[in-house]
This record gives C-alpha cells, sequence and structure tokens, in this order.
C-alpha cells in the first residue's frame, strides 16, 4: 500500500487533546532576536548603493593607471623601479592629498606595521630559531627605498612614510573630474620568501644555484578612496589582503636573458624575448585544446646550468585589472592551450609556469586545471573577461589577476600522493578562480576577508565538484565544519570581524562563509533562486567596490527570500547549530469513544468600557479650549467602535447571548476502517546550539520504506528554543533521522534519532469523531472575531 501523509480537512474531520500549542505552554522568553531585520546594522542606503543590493544612481569609484618600468638585479637579488601614475578623481570630493601602499615595508624590522603577536617561551628550540633579542631591533635591510617622488614636471612632492604607507600632499587641491599624474623611482632587495614568508621574494634553489622570482606587492600602489570608507589606509601586516584600484597598466621588465616571464595581461613583444621555435610553439598554442609545451622541459634544465649575463626586456599590457604581478626564472617550463568562454565567446590562453621539480603533476594538470576553473566560474558568476590566465608553481599559493602561484612538486623521482595531487588542482582552482573575487568583483579584502575568500572558496567547492565528483573537498560540505563550529566561544569569532583579530583565520575566512552558501544554496533557498541571485550579485558589482550589505541585499532582492535570520546567525553570530529530538509522543485515535454532549455558554454584551481615572493628558486635554470631544456627542461614532469591538452584527446591551460548541457523530464502520492504523507522532525539538536551521526528517517505517519532509527554518519564529511537529501516518514508524544527509553544519548527531524502542517515548490516545455538516460559524474568540473551530479543535 503506498504510505500516505494524512492530512484532515476540518469540515468533515476533528480531533481534541493532541496538539502541537499543548506542549508549547510557556510562550515567555522565548526570542533571541534571531529573525529580527538586521535594520539599523547594515549600512543606509544612499545614492551610492541601493537597499536593493545594486550600485546607486550616483555610484563612483576612482581610477588609476600605471606606466612602470623595472629592473631585475639577480645577483643582489634587488629590484628597481620606476613609474608614473596617472590618477582620476572621480569622486565628488576635493582631495588635498592621497594615500599609497608599500607593501614591501612589511618585510623590514623598522618600517613594519609593528602588529605583534603575544609570545611564550617554548618547550624546546634549535639554534636557528633561537636568537638573542635586539632591542631596539636593527634594520634588516628590507623594505622600500624610495628615491624619487615628483609630479608630471620633475618638481618634488612632499611625502611621508607612516609604516606600510605613504601620504602625498598635493601643491593645489585635486577637484571632481581631475587627473593627477605623478612620478616615484624606488628599490627594495628581494626577500627570501621560503625563509621570510610573505607573498613576493624568491626562492632559491640549492642545488643548480638557481632562484626563481614571484613579483609581488613590488610597486608604491594607490589606496582606494571610497563612498563608504574614505581612504582605505588601514596598515598592511601580512595577513588583510588589499584594496586596490581599477586602472590600466604597462609595464616593462629588464631580467637576465635566459629567463622566461609570466605577467598580469599580455606581453606585446614575444616575437623580441623567444627563440623562433618558442615563438611556433607559442603559436599553435593558441588554438591547441590541449596543453602544449612552449619552453620545454629539456630547454629548462639546459637553461639552468648556463647564467646568462646578458639582458632582455618584456613589455606587458593590462587593461581593466586592479594589480599587477609577475614571475621571472630560468628554470621554468611553460605550456599552454586555448579556452573558450560560452558565455562571451572569449578566447583565453590558459598556461602553466613551472619548475622542472613540479613537471610530473604540473604537466598533467595544470593549465587543465586553469581551462576547467575559468569556464565553470563563468558558468556561476560573470564570463571571465580577460585574454590569459595563468598558473606558476612556486611551492604556495597567492592571486593576482591573469596569474597565481601555487604548489604541487612531486618526489625526485617524479612520483606523487593522491594527496599531493589533489592538493595541488585544488589550489590551482582556489588560486585562478580568485580572478573572480575580488581581482573582479572587487571588495575590500583589508577589510573583509571573507568577502573574497569566502565566496571564492564557495566557488571553488562548486568547481571541484564539476572536475571530479568524488574530489576530496576540505571546504564547503556542511559535515566539514562542525570540529570548528564545535570550539570553545573564546576561540570563535563572527565571519563579520576584521581579519586581523580573527584567531582560527582559515575556518573563519574561508570555510565557514563557503559553508554557509553552500547551505543557503543546497538546503535553505534551492539551487535555482542562489544560483540567480548569486550570479546577479556577480554581474552588480562587476569591475566595482562591493560591501558586505551589497551582497546581503543582493542575495534577497534577486530571491525573494528574507535571509536577515541566517545572516545575523551564521554571519554576525558564533553559536553552532545542535538540534535534537527532544522527545516523540505517539497517539493513536480513540474510535469508539462517544462524543461530548453539545455545550451552549450564554453571556450579556456590556457597554463600551470608559477609562475614569484622570491621567494628566485626560486633565490637559479637558482644560484645552481648542478640542472638542466628538465621542460623547456621536451615537453613531459609539455604535461604531461597539460594532467593530464585538464583531460585524450591532448587538444589545444586556441581551442574553449563547456561544454554541458543536458536537461531533460518532465515526461509522467505513470511517472506522479508514482510520483504524492511523498513528499521530508529535516529535519535540530543543535547540541546543543556538544557531535555527530547517528541520529536516528521514522517517523510516516497519515495513523498510522511507519518506522525507523538510520544514524551513521559520518554524523556530515563535520559539527559538523548542518547538513540535506533528504527523499522521498509516503505517507504524520504526525510526526518525534528524538531518540525515548532514547539510545543516549540526556538531552533534548523536541527538539526532528517534528509535520506536527507545525510552523516549509516550504514548497516548486522542479522540476522533465526525464533525456535524452545517453547523455554520459561532460567535466567540478573541476580540470577538468568528473562530469556527473554537468547538472543533485545534490544526497542529
Amino acid at each position: 500500500m503506498k504510505l500516505k501523509a494524512v492530512l484532515f480537512s476540518f469540515s468533515v474531520l476533528a480531533y481534541t487533546g493532541f496538539t502541537a500549542q499543548n506542549i508549547q505552554n510557556n510562550p515567555g522568553s522565548n526570542h533571541g532576536n534571531r529573525f529580527e531585520q538586521l535594520g539599523t546594522i547594515l549600512p543606509t542606503p544612499n545614492i551610492y548603493r541601493t537597499a536593493s543590493g545594486s550600485p546607486g544612481h550616483g555610484y563612483w569609484q576612482n581610477k588609476a593607471d600605471y606606466d612602470i618600468t623595472a629592473y631585475l638585479d639577480e645577483d643582489k637579488r634587488n629590484l628597481k623601479g620606476s613609474e608614473t601614475i596617472t590618477y582620476y578623481n572621480n569622486s565628488p570630493d576635493d582631495l588635498d592629498y592621497i594615500w599609497l601602499q608599500l607593501d614591501e615595508n612589511e618585510q623590514s624590522t623598522v618600517k613594519n606595521a609593528g602588529f605583534q603577536f603575544p609570545s611564550t617561551l617554548p618547550a624546546s628550540s634549535n639554534d636557528q630559531q633561537l636568537k638573542v633579542t635586539d632591542l631596539p631591533e636593527k634594520d634588516n635591510g628590507y623594505g622600500v627605498n624610495l628615491e624619487k617622488v615628483t609630479d608630471a614636471s620633475g618638481n618634488p612632492l612632499k611625502y611621508t612614510v607612516n609604516k606600510t604607507m605613504m601620504r602625498i600632499d598635493l601643491p593645489k587641491v585635486l577637484k571632481k573630474g581631475e587627473k593627477l599624474v605623478f612620478k616615484v623611482d624606488w628599490n627594495y632587495n628581494i626577500p627570501n620568501r621560503i625563509k621570510m614568508g610573505g607573498r613576493g621574494g624568491y626562492e632559491n634553489f640549492a642545488e643548480d644555484g638557481n632562484d626563481l622570482y614571484t613579483m609581488t606587492q613590488w610597486y608604491p600602489r594607490m589606496c582606494v578612496y571610497s563612498d563608504f570608507h574614505g581612504w582605505q589606509n588601514h596598515q598592511f601586516t601580512g595577513r588583510g589582503e588589499f584594496a586596490l584600484v581599477f586602472g590600466n597598466f604597462k609595464v616593462s621588465m629588464n631580467v637576465p636573458a635566459d629567463h622566461i616571464i609570466g605577467g598580469t595581461g599580455e606581453c606585446k613583444n614575444y616575437d623580441q624575448v623567444l627563440t623562433s621555435d618558442q615563438m611556433s610553439r607559442y603559436r599553435k598554442a593558441e588554438s591547441a585544446s590541449e596543453p602544449i609545451e612552449i619552453v620545454t622541459l629539456d630547454e629548462a634544465k639546459k637553461a639552468e646550468k648556463n647564467h646568462s649575463k646578458q639582458r632582455k626586456t618584456w613589455n606587458f599590457e593590462a587593461t581593466d585589472v586592479r594589480d599587477f604581478a609577475w614571475t621571472s626564472s630560468r628554470k621554468f617550463v611553460w605550456d599552454g592551450m586555448r579556452v573558450t568562454i560560452p558565455e562571451n565567446n572569449n578566447k583565453v590562453m590558459a598556461m602553466s609556469f613551472y619548475p622542472k621539480e613540479a613537471y610530473g603533476l604540473y604537466r598533467k594538470y595544470s593549465t587543465k586545471a586553469v581551462a576547467h576553473t575559468i569556464k565553470t566560474y563563468s558558468e556561476f558568476t560573470i564570463p571571465y573577461p580577460y585574454p590569459v590566465a595563468q598558473s606558476v608553481e612556486a611551492a604556495n599559493g597567492m592571486e593576482y589577476p591573469m596569474i597565481c602561484f601555487n604548489f604541487g612538486r612531486t618526489e625526485k623521482d617524479g612520483t606523487y600522493s593522491e594527496g599531493t595531487k589533489n592538493g595541488m588542482i585544488g589550489v590551482v582552482i582556489h588560486e585562478v578562480g580568485h580572478n573572480f573575487f575580488p581581482m573582479i568583483i572587487n571588495s575590500d579584502e583589508r577589510q573583509w576577508s571573507w568577502m573574497d575568500e569566502g565566496l571564492n572558496t564557495f566557488t571553488e567547492y562548486l568547481t571541484e565538484e564539476k572536475w571530479d565528483n568524488k574530489f576530496p573537498s576540505k571546504r564547503g560540505p556542511a559535515w566539514t565544519i562542525t570540529d570548528y563550529m564545535k570550539l570553545p566561544k573564546d576561540q570563535l569569532e563572527p565571519i563579520m570581524s576584521n581579519s586581523e583579530n580573527i584567531i582560527q583565520f582559515g575556518p573563519n575566512a574561508y570555510s565557514k562563509p563557503a559553508t554557509g552558501l553552500n547551505i543557503l544554496r543546497e538546503t535553505i533557498m534551492g539551487r535555482e533562486l542562489f544560483d540567480k541571485a548569486f550570479k546577479t550579485y556577480a554581474k552588480r558589482w562587476a569591475f566595482k567596490h562591493p560591501e558586505p550589505a551589497d551582497f546581503f541585499r543582493t542575495m534577497e532582492d534577486a530571491s525573494g527570500e528574507d535571509l536577515d535570520w541566517f545572516w545575523r546567525g551564521w554571519f554576525y553570530g558564533t553559536d553552532p547549530v545542535d538540534i535534537a529530538i527532544d522527545k516523540v509522543t505517539v497517539a493513536v485515535p480513540d474510535l469508539n469513544t462517544p462524543p461530548k454532549e453539545a455545550k451552549e455558554t450564554k453571556y450579556k454584551v456590556e457597554k463600551p468600557l470608559q477609562n475614569t481615572f484622570e491621567d494628566i493628558s485626560k486633565i490637559r486635554n479637558k482644560e484645552d479650549k481648542n478640542i472638542t470631544f466628538y465621542v460623547d456627542k456621536d451615537k453613531d461614532l459609539q455604535d461604531f467602535y461597539y460594532r467593530y469591538d464585538r464583531g460585524t452584527e450591532k448587538l444589545d446591551a444586556d441581551k442574553e447571548y449563547s456561544v454554541k460548541t458543536e458536537a461531533g457523530l460518532p465515526l461509522d464502520a467505513k470511517d472506522q476502517e479508514k482510520f483504524k492504523n492511523l498513528t499521530g507522532y508529535q516529535i519535540d525539538f530543543v535547540n541546543k546550539g543556538g544557531l535555527v536551521m530547517p528541520i529536516i526528517l528521514e522517517f523510516t517505517f516497519e515495513d523498510g520504506t522511507k519518506l522525507y519532509d523538510k520544514s524551513s527554518a521559520q518554524i523556530w519564529r515563535q520559539n527559538e528554543q523548542k518547538v513540535s511537529k506533528t504527523y499522521y501516518f498509516d503505517k507504524k514508524i520504526k525510526s526518525i533521522q534528524l538531518d540525515p544527509m548532514r547539510e545543516t553544519a549540526d556538531i552533534d548527531t548523536s541527538n539526532n534519532l528517534w528509535n520506536s524502542t527507545g525510552t523516549d517515548t509516550q504514548v497516548s490516545k486522542f479522540q476522533l469523531f465526525k464533525q456535524k455538516q452545517g453547523g455554520g460559524p459561532v460567535r466567540g474568540g478573541a476580540n470577538g472575531k468568528v473562530n469556527p473551530m473554537q468547538a472543533a479543535g485545534k490544526k497542529s
């Protein structure tokens, strides 16, 4: 027999004595405001950012174009640079100074941001880790050395360096619509990023005596001036990443002649820097559907042995990017292929650069992963707009427009583990994916790490799933975040926290927001609504500067879902999900007990009451000669209020009226047969964790069949601590499993199962009878409104 969940129609049947409302008899103190609107927590909408989450009609953003020349001195491991910046003031404000970022000062012992971490004595140490403390700290020689800061005519500009930031005081105000052209010359010693940490620097390969350079945060860069923050000139400490201005770049890099360069944008002089064979292979790669080696492994090995003293200059250009990074080494194997983005028919060169130490992995997977990533992200966000996308093996991961740095080296014999392979593919997807968040959807990473890392990690998860359905993703699925959510509260911060203040940075900025978005997509909103809203956000804020409120508002605006409860709990709070099945009450119908006798309650209608206490307002109103009291004089108005209070009919005072409670009729044989196998189940849930979520149930019946049901999170809106739900089945339940697919991030699944043989069960009966037909409504109920169910029981 097909399983049925029985729904009662009160025009036919009614029951009494078994309702969820009977259990929830203490409605007070139930609310922690989990379902209230975010309201003033979010910034007030304005002409720049609307209440719908889209840019307003007054939205603006400034722009900066760069013309840069760089000289890489491999012997001294020094970079010398000169740049001309054209800064466009599109804001409505007059600017009398501007701010630039000097990120390399983070590597200096005397010019860094000065954000220190606490320290304790170690239980053990080694001679490399232990050093005598120098107070004050000695200058280690790293950081930016400014040689010259001038206007376009060469006149010196006054500037002040504050740690990792530089303020230039302008000789005249830069007004709205004006542009400023100025020049900066600088140099710095390139750090060993493997030993010193950081995103940019060199890695030395002692076996062959070569360096691999990743040139990042290498030039003085304009800070963002915005409608929501003014100047974003928070210091760079190494963790909170970047807030940057869009613009166009022309960059020339002079390096040893045997070096190969990859960089943001397109190289404009390959024909001058590549051999004829390499140029021919590049032309083939431009139309290839499989990666072709442009610089071969044999060529890279040969170049490692001969350190050329000659020089070459590579010229790159990039349009509408927020940053520029590059890599240089004679160790590089370089391969590439063409990938077409269907949504905009953009033909992109997907390329990879890697030393021989990574050849066994990168030759097989890297460029294909690059191509897969930009195609998949284009499906979920916006079509990839740039002409190239590149992955560089550099022992660690970091992202920039059109180029990123990743890990993925084999053992010396060329073998590798599944863990290394999957880790390498995952990091390539992640870092290439950053082209979308934040390189195009250009959020402020210095303030909100989750807006790039979290959104990107979520889309990375979708992309990994489309790469391999069994891919061992560690971030995204709800169950993977539970260990973090279990931590003590003193180790947790809300997602909506500045990156510098977070203890568990990885779970907070990457995993938890990614998991939250996956829960929204799979469990709360559904894929169709979520995907439309997510694409809308990407489209609205491509090549602009979004803030958290813009994301939250767009997701609601495009989906029609009120998600404030979710943002409040998942992003602004630290409560975990722990919903438990507290008790199950099982009830069967009592088919033989005769219905109760009909009752009739009599009452008299009283005249409307009047407040006899003379409060201060009444006294002053009575003394005010300008006030006329209409109610005392207008009998019809009195009657109006009287009728409104008692119902639609006019009732006479002091006349006796009655409310008749309709009794039911005994069930006939046909009805008894129909409902003899009926069983009611009231399931009582307790919210132990504090974070509300949908209630998802799997019913397993004694005959082995299963049934699934989901209640939205709004079932908790009137009582956030406990709630009950009642079901009626014509089969006996064997077990009830809460959250069977582990899709709500419930941290304790031990309280999610009920078995019919368990001790947490109460058994009772409820009366079932046939309702009389044609009884019509009876008067009564709150505020005198018609309540036809008053005598017939309450619907669960």
